[in-house]
C-alpha cells in the first residue's frame, strides 16, 4: 500500500511538472512571437523608409549632400540605442517600442546609399541568403539544449575587435582588410544570432506581465541589429556594385 501511494504521488508530481513545463513553454513561445513580430515590423519600417528616400531626389540631395549629415544620422542612431538600452526599465512599453521603430526609420535613411551602390538583384539575393541564415541560427539558438553562455564573452570580444578593425580601415581603406572584416563579421553575427536568441528566450521565461512588452522590444532590437549587420557584411562579400 505504501509503495502504491509513493508511486501515485511520484506520478502525480511528474504530471504536475510536465504540465508546468508545457505551460512555461507556451508562455515563452508567445513572448518570442512578440519579439519576432516587432523585429519584422522594424525591418519593414527600414525597407519602406529606404524606398521612400530613394524615390525622392530632393530628399537624397538634402540628406547626403555632405558627410556631416551622415555623421549626424550615425550619432542619432547610436544615441537611440544607448538611451533605449540604458533606460529600458524606466520607460513605458509604448515609449520603448516607439524608440525602437524610430531607430528602424533612422536606419532606413542611413542605409539608403546601399541601394544606389549595389544592384537590386544582388541586394534581393543577399537579403534572401541573410533571411535563411538568420532563420536557421535563431532556430538553433531557440531549440538547442547546449548552453551557449560560454560563447558570449568570446563573441563580445570578437565584436569589439571587429569594430576596432573597421575604424582602422577607415584610414587605411584597404580592400583586402575590408574583405577580411566582412568575412569575420558574418561569422560573428551568425554566432551572435544563436547566442542572443537563447539569451532572449531565457529572459522571456523569467518575464512577468509587467515586463513582457519591454523584453519583447529589447529582444526585437537585439535580433534586428544581428540581422542588419549580417546582411551588410554578406552584401559586401556577395553584392554586385552598380
Amino acid at each position: 500500500m505504501n509503495n502504491w501511494n509513493e508511486n501515485y504521488v511520484s506520478g502525480y508530481d511528474t504530471a504536475i511538472q510536465a504540465e508546468n513545463e508545457f505551460t512555461l513553454q507556451r508562455y515563452v513561445s508567445g513572448v518570442m512571437r512578440k519579439v519576432y513580430g516587432k523585429m519584422t515590423l522594424g525591418l519593414l519600417a527600414t525597407a519602406v523608409t529606404s524606398f521612400l528616400v530613394l524615390s525622392s531626389p530632393a530628399l537624397l540631395s538634402m540628406l547626403f549632400s555632405s558627410t556631416a549629415t551622415i555623421w549626424i544620422m550615425f550619432a542619432l542612431e547610436l544615441g537611440v540605442v544607448i538611451y533605449l538600452s540604458a533606460r529600458i526599465n524606466k520607460l513605458s512599453t509604448g515609449v520603448a517600442t516607439a524608440l525602437f521603430y524610430a531607430y528602424s526609420i533612422l536606419n532606413g535613411i542611413s542605409l539608403t546609399p546601399i541601394f544606389l551602390a549595389y544592384t537590386a538583384t544582388s541586394i534581393a539575393a543577399t537579403f534572401a541568403i541573410t533571411a535563411g541564415t538568420f532563420g536557421a541560427m535563431t532556430l538553433a539558438g531557440y531549440f538547442t539544449r547546449t548552453d551557449l553562455t560560454k560563447f558570449g564573452s568570446f563573441l563580445f570580444m570578437a565584436l569589439i575587435g571587429l569594430i576596432i578593425c573597421m575604424v582602422v580601415n577607415l584610414f587605411l581603406n584597404s580592400s583586402m582588410m575590408s574583405w577580411c572584416i566582412s568575412v569575420a563579421g558574418v561569422l560573428i553575427f551568425v554566432g551572435l544570432t544563436a547566442w542572443d536568441t537563447q539569451a532572449i528566450k531565457r529572459m522571456c521565461a523569467q518575464a512577468d506581465s509587467s515586463t513582457v512588452g519591454k523584453i519583447a522590444t529589447m529582444g526585437a532590437l537585439t535580433l534586428y541589429l544581428d540581422f542588419i549587420n549580417l546582411f551588410l557584411h554578406l552584401l559586401r562579400i556577395l553584392g554586385s556594385r552598380n
